[in-house]
C-alpha cells in the first residue's frame, strides 16, 4: 500500500468539519473541483467512500467516521510532538461516543461507563436526547452506542440491534414511616399516594395492569418521565415511588429512603442499542464484556 497522503487527509478533515465541499473549498481557498479530485484520491487509496450525499449535505460513512477519528489523532499527535519537546505533551486517547436517553437513570449510566472512567487513554463523549434523535445519530455514525431502558424492534430495513445489559427489580420506595407494619402488596396501595413514571414507561404500563387486575386505585400525585427528577421527588414526598432500586441506590444505602416492597414479576431492563459496523469501536467490546 502506498504511503498515506497526509495533505489529502487534512483536506478530508476540513470537508468533514465544514459539512460541505463548497464551504471547505472557500475556507481553503481552493476550487471545488480540485478539492473533489483530492478527496477521491484519498478514497481510492483507502478503498472506501468517506462521504455519502443527502441532498446538499455530505454525511460521513462508517469508514469516514473512522478516518476522521484517525485524522484528528494523527494531527493531534503532531501537536503532541511539539508539546513533548516543550514538556507539555498529553497522552493520545481513544474516543467512545455514547448516547443516553434523557430519562435514563444516571446511576445506571455511571455503572455502565465506570470501567472506562479515569483511564488516561480514553475520552468519553456522552450525549442525552430523545430515542428518535439518538438512533438517528447512531445510524449516521455520530454515536457508537445508545443506552436506553426500552428494546427496539429489529427488521430487515434497520441495521440496529439491541444488547440487554441488565435487568433490575422494580420496587415501591419511600421515606421511613414510624410504627408502620409490614407492607402488604397490593392491598396497602388502596388510597396510597404514589409517584409513578410517565405513561409511556414500560414499568408504568405493567404496574397499571397489576392495579387494574387487583381492583385497586392508588392516588397518583405525580407522573415523571425523568428518573433524576423522580429520585428527587421520592426524597421529598410522603408518598411511595415506583422505581428500580438502582435509581435511588444512594438514598437506600443512607436510609433516606427505604424499600417497602418489590413488585412481583416486574422488572426494568436496560439495553445498549448498536448499529451493525464493519469497524466497531474496540472500547464497546470491553464494556459489553464487563456487562455480560
Amino acid at each position: 500500500m502506498a504511503t498515506l497522503n497526509y495533505h489529502h487527509l487534512r483536506l478530508f478533515r476540513a470537508i468533514a468539519q465544514a459539512d460541505s465541499l463548497t464551504r471547505a473549498a472557500e475556507q481553503l481557498n481552493l476550487s471545488q473541483s480540485a478539492l473533489s479530485v483530492q478527496l477521491k484520491a484519498l478514497e481510492a487509496q483507502l478503498g472506501h467512500e468517506l462521504f455519502e450525499r443527502r441532498g446538499r449535505r455530505l454525511l460521513l460513512t462508517e469508514a469516514g467516521r473512522i478516518a476522521l477519528d484517525h485524522a484528528h489523532a494523527i494531527f493531534q499527535a503532531g501537536d503532541q510532538l511539539v508539546g513533548m519537546l516543550s514538556g507539555e505533551a498529553a497522552p493520545r486517547r481513544a474516543v467512545l461516543r455514547v448516547g443516553a436517553l434523557t430519562t435514563l437513570s444516571r446511576n445506571f449510566q455511571l455503572q455502565f461507563l465506570r470501567p472506562l472512567m479515569g483511564r488516561a487513554d480514553v475520552e468519553l463523549v456522552v450525549r442525552s436526547g430523545s430515542l428518535r434523535d439518538l438512533l438517528a445519530q447512531l445510524e449516521a455514525h455520530v454515536l457508537d452506542v445508545v443506552l436506553t431502558n426500552s428494546d427496539i424492534r429489529r427488521d430487515d430495513q434497520s441495521a440496529l440491534h439491541s444488547h440487554r445489559l441488565d435487568q433490575q427489580p422494580v420496587s415501591l420506595v419511600g421515606r421511613p414511616r414510624s410504627g408502620h407494619e409490614k407492607f402488604q402488596f397490593p392491598a396497602d396501595l388502596a388510597g396510597e399516594r404514589v409517584l409513578l413514571p410517565s405513561l409511556d414507561s414500560d414499568i408504568r404500563a405493567a404496574f397499571d395492569r397489576i392495579m387494574s387486575l387487583a381492583g385497586i386505585r392508588p392516588v397518583v400525585v405525580a407522573e415523571v418521565d425523568d428518573m433524576a427528577m423522580l429520585r428527587l421527588l421520592a426524597r421529598e414526598s410522603d408518598g411511595l415511588t415506583l422505581t428500580s432500586p438502582v435509581v435511588v441506590r444512594d438514598e437506600l444505602k443512607s436510609g433516606v429512603l427505604v424499600e417497602y416492597c418489590r413488585i412481583p414479576d416486574l422488572h426494568e431492563s436496560f439495553y445498549a442499542i448498536l448499529a451493525a459496523r464493519r469497524f466497531p469501536n474496540p472500547l464497546m467490546r470491553e464494556l459489553l464484556g464487563e456487562a455480560a
